[in-house]
């Protein structure tokens, strides 16, 4: 650790605005009230301590899911100073809780680069928690402070004798404003990683007190580790990741890439410590000098033929895995979630670094290039017959067959209140098709199950009968031909069995949806319909139960269950029409859930693990997810 860093002091906290209405408006701050914007509260925390990381000063943070609910995080930096701030004589550290946008970033004294500067403060995780609890130790004191739904309930303490250095922050997320209250270990662990890969030496612990779980996320190798980590389940073409680093205008690059063996490209995009999953200009910088660097050392290696043109950046994108992390004073960001980097300068910086340390590594290393040339030269000829695939079902389109036959459309053309269900089978299309109310509900049946895409390249993808009949039944296109604006459904429903097979195909429809349509998912068009598993009878009534719990709470809350009639549900063709309605269709009493990302990083290792070849991950994910399975058919 810099243990001789510049001074923090309440001179560096500098007040912007006052905190007012994030409690009446908290989705303005967080997002939204639901599951993402409860994560939102502890990464806002963690960001706080990864920019002390940053700074040279913490090499440390530990994080706890209490059985009570609460999340506590505690770093070894240099602390929260709590000496008297000079806009209000209150100590400092109540001053950073207590004022949005209170803080050291804002002029670069404390700290050069921040993570943190991107989000709304830890004044808005104090303001929407039921009570926060702050214990700052700080040079031989440890000084504490408890809040209340964002008002200070005590003094800040005059402290007890310590050799600790660092900040505590644990709070209790408010009741009163989040719908969801239940941290996930994998989404904040997964962030977690990420982070620890990009900062080599900060050790990152997550502890689950309600599962007695542990995780330690600690890589000295940094992006170099990052990229194996990402291709840890495939077959890479050459055996160590390209590594390259650079400064120029005191922006930082850092690039780590390597090819395998799959048809998918993954880019991982960073900026200060934010994932940018719209990409942006350091992206653009990347995608340039790849593509110039590759076709540089393919001329020189005679590895294309005179009469050959060079590689588009298209044609370098298959089995591309990439981390790509910039670091800057003052990062600006856009894009519909506030996640692209739009810095203009970024791109030409990005571009000369990574051009320059390609061409260099190419040149030491040559049997790295033919490897990514021949799998170059197979992507194009793939593309060209992918893109003759397009034409076909664009043709189709044109012809006017671009609705299937098998299709069952609604009669509104309103895509704002259609909606579309792919259902499993023929026989509960049937029922389907019987029960739904025609007027805005479409039903597609499926035959079987639908190609594994993770597995095959965009010509096979669209040479399968069942995904061009789903692509022209929503008519946006898919690839280069994808525009959302031509969707039909303003929701699209997975519907399938509540059984092994029907999770099969739900997740093979989910991939197909991830890979190749994600502006579908990430727009909020999917969802997957939970058709019940019992049907629950006592005399002439009838309730209807999703899980096991639901069931179990039902039954023992009879007077005598032997009069109670219960019949398990295999599947959706055992429901006649009024009964699917009734359930599973009916907008008044249908369970949909919404399929949201709210990890990218996460759900591609997901699809990657459940879809791809290798089996040992996959049996390493069923190992650990065991328990949380709900409903186990067998």
């Amino acid at each position: 650790m810099n243990t001789s860093a510049a001074q923090y002091t309440a001179q560096n906290i500098q007040v912007l605005e006052g905190l007012e209405a994030v409690r009446r408006r908290p989705g303005m701050y967080i997002g939204d009230t639901g599951s993402r914007g409860l994560h939102h509260l502890v990464y806002e925390v963690v960001d706080n301590s990864v920019d002390e990381a940053i700074a040279g000063v913490c090499d440390r943070i530990n994080i706890v899911i209490h059985t009570d609910g609460s999340v506590s995080v505690e770093d070894n930096g240099r602390g929260i100073p709590t000496d008297p701030h000079p806009s209000n004589g209150r100590p400092a550290v109540e001053v950073v809780l207590t004022v949005l946008h209170a803080g050291g970033k804002f002029d670069g004294s404390a700290y050069k680069v921040s993570g943190g500067l991107h989000g709304v403060g830890v004044s808005v995780v104090n303001a929407l928690s039921e009570w926060l609890e702050v214990t700052v130790c700080l040079g031989d004191l440890c000084r504490s402070q408890r809040y209340e739904r964002g008002k200070p309930v005590t003094e800040l303490s005059e402290g007890t004798p310590t050799t600790k250095r660092g900040t505590t922050v644990r709070f209790m997320p408010d009741s009163e404003i989040f719908e969801e209250m239940d941290f996930s270990a994998d989404l904040l662990g997964g962030r977690f990683r990420e982070i620890a890969f990009l900062n080599p030496g900060l050790a990152i612990t997550l502890v689950d007190e309600r599962t007695e779980r542990t995780w330690e996320f600690h890589y000295e190798g940094g992006i170099r580790s990052f990229v194996e980590f990402l291709n840890r389940d495939k077959d890479p073409l050459f055996p160590e990741p390209v590594v390259i680093s650079g400064e120029r205008d005191d922006i930082e690059v850092d690039l780590g890439l390597q090819y395998n063996d799959t048809y998918l490209e993954r880019i991982f995009a960073f900026a200060n410590m934010i994932h940018t999953i719209e990409g942006g200009t350091h992206v653009s910088g990347l995608r340039t000098a790849l593509t110039r660097a590759v076709n540089d050392a393919a001329r020189k290696g005679k590895l294309l033929k005179e009469k050959e043109e060079n590689f588009s950046g298209d044609d370098l994108k298959e089995g591309l895995t990439c981390v790509i992390s910039v670091k800057l004073r003052n990062p600006q960001f856009e894009g519909q979630t506030k996640t692209k980097l739009g810095n203009s300068d970024v791109k030409g910086i990005a571009d000369s670094i990574i051009y320059e340390g390609l061409v260099a590594y190419f040149e030491e290393h040559p049997e790295v290039v033919r490897p990514v040339v021949e799998k170059a030269l197979r992507t194009r000829q793939a593309r060209e017959a992918a893109k003759k695939a397009r034409e076909l079902v664009r043709k189709s389109a044109m012809s006017g067959m671009s609705l299937p036959g098998k299709l069952a459309d609604c009669s509104s053309r309103d895509s704002g209140i259609s909606e579309v269900y792919i259902v499993e089978g023929n026989s509960a299309g049937g029922s389907a098709k019987q029960g739904r109310d025609r007027n805005f509900q479409a039903i597609l049946p499926l035959r079987g199950k639908i190609l594994n895409v993770e597995k095959s390249r965009l010509d096979k993808v669209l040479g399968n009968a069942e995904i061009r009949t789903i692509i022209q039944t929503l008519g946006c296109g898919i690839g280069d031909d994808f525009d959302p604006s031509k969707l039909r459904y303003g929701k699209i429903i997975i519907m399938t069995d509540a059984d092994v097979d029907g999770a099969h195909i739900s997740t093979l429809l989910l991939t197909f949806f991830y890979r190749y349509m994600k502006e579908l998912v990430e727009g909020g068009y999917l969802y997957l319909a939970q058709p019940p598993l019992y049907r629950i009878q006592k005399g002439k009534n009838v309730t209807y139960c999703y899980s096991e719990k639901e069931l179990r709470r039902i039954i023992d809350g009879q007077a005598d269950p032997s009069k109670v009639s219960v019949q398990r549900y295999k599947g959706l063709g055992e429901m006649n029409p009024e009964q699917l309605w009734e359930t599973t269709m009916d907008p008044q009493n249908r369970v949909l859930r919404h399929v949201e990302i709210d990890d990218a990083m996460l759900a591609d290792e997901y699809f990657g693990i459940l879809m791809g070849d290798k089996v040992e991950p996959r049996r390493e994910f069923i190992e650990t997810h065991a328990h949380e399975v709900r409903n186990l058919d067998v």
